[in-house]
């Protein structure tokens, strides 16, 4: 387990799924306490289903502005945790040009699902907010040695 970083940036393929997970699930867990943000190589607008499992768990997602890398207005942070390939390599690139730490966590795209059935599909968006959840709680524990 690395240090408490003071701004993470969460990054995937599109910004409508995985990294609007992860940011708002660490903004559940710690507040204001460490700065985080969320980005995709391209955008997309926040799928249904993100926004249905989060809810699930008392975290709105409705109202996330899906955004790039090219729109970041600060490139200021000490960790990028790319969660797809495609975002892995743009992170890469990023922090040529900034010192940074990248964290790669492959996380499954649950919108690759070709299904029909909505519960089928859910049970996929839900396994990877459960897993983004405890990779997180993981990474940055609520509690570290100098709170006790």
């Amino acid at each position: 387990m690395g240090e408490m970083p003071s701004a993470v940036l969460f990054a995937c393929t599109m910004n409508s799924v995985r990294s609007p997970m992860a940011e708002s699930i660490m903004k559940f867990l710690h507040g204001a306490r460490i700065y985080v943000d969320s980005v995709g190589v391209r955008s997309l607008d926040i799928d249904g289903y993100a926004i249905t499992v989060m809810d699930e768990i008392g975290i709105d997602l409705s109202r996330h502005n899906a955004k790039t890398f090219d729109d970041l207005e600060d490139n200021y942070y000490d960790l990028i945790i790319p969660l797809s390939p495609e975002a892995q390599h743009r992170a890469v690139e990023l922090t040529r040009v900034m010192a940074c730490d990248i964290e790669f966590w492959h996380t499954f795209d649950p919108s690759v699902i070709d299904s029909e059935d909505r519960e089928r599909r859910l049970v996929a968006y839900r396994q990877v907010r459960d897993q983004l959840m405890d990779r997180i709680k993981e990474r940055f524990p609520l509690t570290s040695a100098v709170d006790t």
